[in-house]
Formats: C-alpha cells, sequence, structure tokens
C-alpha cells in the first residue's frame, strides 16, 4: 500500500504533480464552456420561442443536431473540421500553410455546443411554468420587456432549470474525458500515461474515479447553494 501511494508523490518519479495538473485541466475546461453553453442555450429556448419562423427553425437545428451526435464525433468534427476548413481557406487566398487548432479551444467550443443544445431544452421548460399573467402584470406596472424578463422571469426559470442544468453540469464534466482522443492532458490522459508506465491500472484508474467523484461532489454542494440562493423568497414567505 506505502508503494502505491509513493506513486502519487510530488517528488522526482512521482505522478502526484502530473495527475493534479491534469485535474485542473479537467475542471478548467468544464469551467469554460459554462459561460459560452448556459447563455447559449437560454437564447436557444428565447428563439425557440420566437415569432420569427427562421429563429424557430435555427433554435431546432441546432439543438438537434447537437444532441443527436454523440459528444466525440462532435469534438473530433470542431477539431478536425476547423483545421481543414481553414486550411483550406488560406490556400484559396493563395497561403499553404499548415494550421493547427488549439485543442482546449476546440474542446471548449464542441462541448459548449453540446451543453447548450441540452440545456435549451431545460430553459425551454422552465418557460412553461411561467403563467402569462405575470408577464401581464409586470405589463400593468409599466415594466418594459427586458426589465420583466430580467427582475420578474429570470429568477424563477434559474430557480425551476437548476435541477436539470446540474445534471448536464455533471454530464459535461465526464464527457471532458473525450479530450484525451485529441491529446488535451486532461485528467484521463495523466492517468493513461501513468498507467502505460507503472503498469498499475487499477490503482490509478481509482485515483481517477476519486477526482471525478470529488468534482462532483464539490459541484453539489455549489448548486444546493445557488438554489438556496433563488429560493430564499419562497422561505421569507412562510409563516
Amino acid at each position: 500500500m506505502i508503494e502505491h501511494l509513493s506513486l502519487l508523490s510530488f517528488a522526482s518519479g512521482g505522478w502526484g504533480q502530473a495527475l493534479l495538473a491534469g485535474a485542473l485541466v479537467t475542471l478548467a475546461l468544464a469551467l469554460a464552456c459554462l459561460p459560452v453553453g448556459l447563455p447559449l442555450g437560454l437564447g436557444l429556448a428565447l428563439a425557440a420561442r420566437s415569432k420569427k419562423p427562421w429563429l424557430r427553425s435555427f433554435a431546432t437545428l441546432f439543438s438537434t443536431v447537437f444532441r443527436g451526435l454523440p459528444e466525440l464525433l462532435t469534438l473530433l468534427i470542431i477539431y478536425y473540421g476547423c483545421q481543414i476548413g481553414a486550411q483550406k481557406i488560406l490556400a484559396a487566398m493563395g497561403y499553404e500553410t499548415q494550421v493547427t487548432i488549439n485543442t482546449f479551444l476546440a474542446a471548449m467550443v464542441a462541448f459548449s455546443f453540446v451543453f447548450a443544445a441540452f440545456s435549451s431544452e431545460i430553459w425551454l421548460g422552465a418557460f412553461k411554468t411561467v403563467h402569462k399573467g405575470q408577464y401581464e402584470a409586470s405589463a400593468a406596472l409599466g415594466l418594459s420587456k427586458a426589465t420583466t424578463f430580467r427582475k420578474v422571469v429570470f429568477p424563477q426559470l434559474v430557480r425551476i432549470a437548476l435541477p436539470g442544468l446540474s445534471n448536464n453540469w455533471l454530464s459535461l464534466l465526464k464527457d471532458t474525458s473525450l479530450v484525451s482522443t485529441i491529446s488535451l492532458v486532461d485528467l484521463m490522459r495523466q492517468t493513461n500515461l501513468a498507467v502505460s508506465v507503472t503498469k498499475e491500472p487499477l490503482f490509478f484508474y481509482a485515483v481517477a474515479c476519486f477526482g471525478y467523484l470529488f468534482f462532483s461532489a464539490l459541484s453539489g454542494r455549489a448548486f444546493a447553494w445557488i438554489e438556496r440562493h433563488f429560493s430564499r423568497h419562497l422561505r421569507s414567505a412562510q409563516p
């Protein structure tokens, strides 16, 4: 047991530093997808509710494509497709050069699109729970549509959508393990390297399991706090 634990040391010959660096890349990639995926998902939900047919069609097409494709296929298409597309555009302009897309950026775009597609359905479901009388009451009070959405509708949407969004976040966190296929050095990539060198698959895969479970536990605490924050008015209204 002591010999196994020594494999996790931060000294020379240990894999602790490499695994920690990979875990931070995993967490950073998942967090980097949120500022893109969440607003984009909400925008798609708004587009799906729009009176303009072309906006509804775009939202439906986007959601259908990125919910229907496997995450690995989406990642590979964006990573290799962007490189090939950029090379062809440059070649058409007379520039013959090798284009390499940053792996972290490609993964962030791919997973953000997938996250947005799934979260848009959750936002749409949340919209259906907001009674139209609230919009009428806000208009009667002289509130603009933007103010109504920001002050009245959006806080309710967040509270209702949180359980579904938390599931999407956990799926996103697990899907980041796919980036090892495009050589991004995340937790799984470092784990596979450690296994190939030390020939200790069970030990290092168990360490990787602990890492993902640790991130999941932290995420659960964070979402519980956010849910309490957006539900505070319900507690204050209770007798």
